[in-house]
């Protein structure tokens, strides 16, 4: 038998953090550190060293590359 010791206020918290989990990171955790490293380059082109129309190239050409590596490592496992 399980016992019930996490209050409802944790376990709100619990099942709030764990949707978010599911979303942004779901399967594929390589994505979500993908996303999130982009945006911090794209940040840096933009803000630190004044690159905005950089910014603007660079963003959606790392995009293509980070997917491009994701289709190739799950064609990569899909064929083991």
């Amino acid at each position: 038998m399980q016992q019930k010791n996490s209050s409802l206020p944790f376990r709100i918290l619990k099942g709030f953090a764990m949707f978010w989990w599911d979303f942004l990171v779901g399967d594929t955790p390589e994505l979500f550190v993908a996303a999130v490293l982009l945006v911090a380059i794209t940040t840096l082109v933009r803000v630190v060293w004044q690159l905005n129309g950089w910014a603007v190239v660079v963003l959606p050409l790392l995009v293509i590359l980070s997917l491009g590596i994701s289709l190739r490592r799950a064609r990569r496992l899909a064929k083991k």
